[in-house]
């Protein structure tokens, strides 16, 4: 029932902005865990950005190769999960994923596609 569709994805030059969303459709979740994932062609999924929520506390931690780069954020209202790339470069290309956790159980999205490529 729970579904998470990403979006946003494209073909941008070196150097550009994109910004991808997640939105969760069907009945509200109250994750404590929400994650942006990459995989690149013949390369392992790897998690470059994750919020976390531990009672009233929200953390957020990066992969070293975002770090300064990508922002995740997550608003509530919406159900929505968001990472904001700036200065994309060619190592950034890879499907993206979206994931969220709770009650032991991860989630996962279709996936978009992002290109940087001059």
């Amino acid at each position: 029932q729970i579904q998470l569709v990403e979006s946003g994805g494209g073909l941008v030059r070196p150097g550009d902005s994109l910004t991808l969303s997640c939105v969760f459709s069907g009945h509200a979740v109250n994750f404590t865990t929400m994650r942006w994932a990459r995989q690149a062609p013949g390369k392992e999924r790897e998690v470059v950005a994750a919020v976390v929520d531990r009672g009233t506390r929200r953390g957020k931690g990066y992969k070293n190769a975002v770090e300064g780069r990508f922002t995740i954020s997550r608003d509530d209202a919406k159900n929505t999960l968001y990472l904001e790339m700036n200065n994309l470069k060619p190592e950034d290309t890879a499907v993206y994923y979206c994931s969220a956790s709770a009650d032991g159980s991860e989630y996962w999205g279709q996936g978009t596609q992002v290109t940087v490529s001059s």
